[in-house]
């Protein structure tokens, strides 16, 4: 027995049982893998914004530390320039050159007297302008002070802009310099967006961090491409369909209190924050799997081991059937497998006491066949020879109807020429031996048309309907009659033995016709109609000749007898209705 065979659940009880097993195992691994991969990666993914959240908050500090360390710088300068017993604009201007010089970062500086008029500044903020409507000097003016300038329109986008730098501003001490005077620096925007950078490429060992910042609208300031300038939620959604994991902190710790309220946001790709979830994931499978695989192949040797004797029951069952051993041996024990034995015993013994009982009355069944074939036999042989009777009969009618009928015209005249052939003239005997003679001619012909009558009517091969059209055609030729013909088409289906009797009736009223009616119209027709018991068949023979009493007898004449008897023959019923002067219908009508 192969492999594949002894694994067959539909051969072998072990096999469906292990099969089972190992199917509920499965199942169970695969329910439990996922509960506690969902369980791993809610967890995971909890850890995983735990963690995201935490370096958002160090972001947030560090760019919190180097705004308040840019304010702190130009504080300090404000009191420096206040300190200063030099208040002179190149005092200043070198003032400011110095700290741009240390940061570079500080687009420009400029210092503003409490006018709003700027006095002093590096390149890039020119002298003497006002400045009294911008925000940063009103809020400079009363303390330390940082805004974002107007965002502009990117190149990509018109609709997507991103800030152009930011502005931080700081009073001067009224007591030592210009009463209500500013001192202003711009940071740009590529500082900020370098210095995030930086702590992204920190962070990023191997994990693909993404550090985004958000104003206190949502707008994105620093972030992917093709992000800064979009709000967050209503526009993009930073989870990008569950595909990251996000992690975020509110609110810079030091810039909250510059007016700026941002937000920091710490991205991780999903499938790298939560690789441990999905390793869990195929170690709780795989080990699951295992645990089931040998499961089944335990419970499969198992059931092996503890069904052998069920096994061996099987194997003499099987010996049974095949015929090689007779009875069954009852196994040893009282379990539900000797139960079983015992039960085939009864039904294998009550089986073989029937099989002798339907050998016996196998012998005796033949016995009768043979019996019963045998009187078959002699009643086929006297079918053939009641066949044979019929057949003699219809060809003496036949001979009757044409062959004696001119036989006897014929020795009728030659009788008349014999008595009379010394009293004739020359002309009158030879009008006499003419008729004669035409009279041998027409028994001659309807002798040999009895004959191939005999030999068959075409019934079988044609059909009724076209047989009768056939016959039809040949009486109108021969009689020169006017023959109305109606036909059924459905009665070319009809092309049995009976349906040569029903030719053979019509022909013997055609050629009653034909000899006798004196008729100068016929009807023919012929009828199929369905019935509840099947179809049946009807036709009409009719003439308008000089018709006679069917109640007187006629002597000499067997052509109505022998119409009724092929009649009765088929079970059909033949009506015959005729009076002297008034023409004659003939009918036939039979179930076919």
């Amino acid at each position: 027995m192969t492999l594949t065979q002894r694994l067959n659940p539909r051969l072998h009880l072990a096999a469906a049982i292990g099969w089972a097993v190992f199917g509920v195992v499965t199942l169970a691994a695969l329910v439990t893998a996922n509960f506690a991969a969902a369980l791993a990666e809610r967890q995971a993914r909890a850890d995983a914004e735990g963690q995201l959240a935490e370096l958002a908050t160090q972001v947030r500090d560090a760019v919190s530390m180097n705004l308040e360390t840019r304010r702190s710088l130009l504080q300090a300068t404000a009191a420096q320039i206040s300190a200063s017993g030099d208040h002179s604009a190149s005092a200043m201007l070198r003032t400011l050159a110095a700290v741009r010089i240390q940061f570079p970062e500080m687009a420009w500086l400029a210092v503003a007297d409490a006018t709003g008029h700027v006095q002093v500044g590096t390149p890039g903020q020119g002298t003497g302008g006002d400045v009294s409507n911008q925000t940063w000097f009103r809020e400079g003016q009363v303390r330390a002070f940082v805004e974002l300038q107007a965002p502009v329109a990117r190149a990509t986008s018109a609709a997507v802009t991103k800030p152009s730098a930011l502005v931080a501003a700081a009073p001067l001490a009224p007591s030592q310099g210009p009463v209500g005077g500013v001192i202003a620096a711009e940071l740009s925007w590529s500082w900020v967006e370098g210095l995030v950078t930086r702590m992204q490429d920190a962070l990023n060992k191997h994990r693909q961090l993404e550090l985004m910042v958000a104003d206190r609208e949502g707008r994105l300031l620093v972030g992917p491409e093709g992000w800064p300038g979009h709000h967050l939620q209503s526009e993009r959604d930073p989870t990008e369909g569950g595909a990251y994991v996000v992690g975020s902190r509110a609110q810079l710790r030091l810039a909250h209190d510059l007016g700026l309220g941002w937000t920091t946001i710490v991205r991780q790709p999903a499938d790298i924050a939560l690789a441990p979830a999905r390793t869990t994931r195929r170690t709780v499978f795989a080990v699951v799997f295992m645990a089931g695989l040998l499961a089944a192949v335990a419970a499969a040797l198992a059931t092996k081991l503890l069904t052998r004797r069920l096994s061996a029951l099987a194997a003499e069952a099987q010996a049974v059937r095949r015929g090689t051993q007779r009875s069954l041996a009852v196994p040893a024990g009282a379990d539900e497998v000797s139960s079983i034995g015992a039960t085939l015993v009864e039904v294998v013994d009550h089986l073989q006491a029937e099989k002798l009982a339907l050998h016996t009355l196998n012998v005796e069944l033949d016995h009768r066949v043979a019996e019963r074939t045998a009187r078959i036999e002699r009643l086929a042989e006297d079918a053939r020879h009641a066949a044979v009777t019929r057949e003699r009969l219809r060809i003496a009618r036949d001979l009757h109807d044409t062959l004696a009928h001119s036989m006897m015209a014929l020795l009728t005249q030659v009788r008349l020429v014999r008595k009379l052939r010394t009293r004739m003239a020359p002309d009158e005997l030879d009008a006499e031996l003419g008729r004669a003679e035409a009279v041998a001619t027409t028994g001659l012909a309807e002798a040999r048309a009895a004959i191939n009558q005999i030999r068959g009517s075409g019934v079988r091969d044609s059909g009724l309907g076209p047989a009768l059209q056939e016959l039809a055609r040949r009486f109108g030729e021969r009689s020169g009659l006017a023959l109305n013909l109606g036909i059924d088409a459905r009665s070319e289906a009809h092309a049995d033995e009976r349906a040569e009797t029903v030719f053979r009736i019509v022909e013997e009223a055609l050629r009653n016709v034909e000899r006798h009616a004196q008729a100068t119209q016929v009807r023919l027709q012929l009828r199929c109609q369905p019935v509840a018991t099947g179809t049946e068949v009807q036709i009409d023979v009719t003439d308008d000749g000089i018709g006679f009493d069917p109640s007187l007898p006629q002597t000499g004449h067997f052509g109505l007898r022998g119409m009724q008897e092929q009649a009765a023959l088929i079970h059909a019923e033949l009506l015959l209705k005729s009076h002297p002067g008034q023409g004659t219908s003939v009918q036939l009508r039979y179930a076919a």
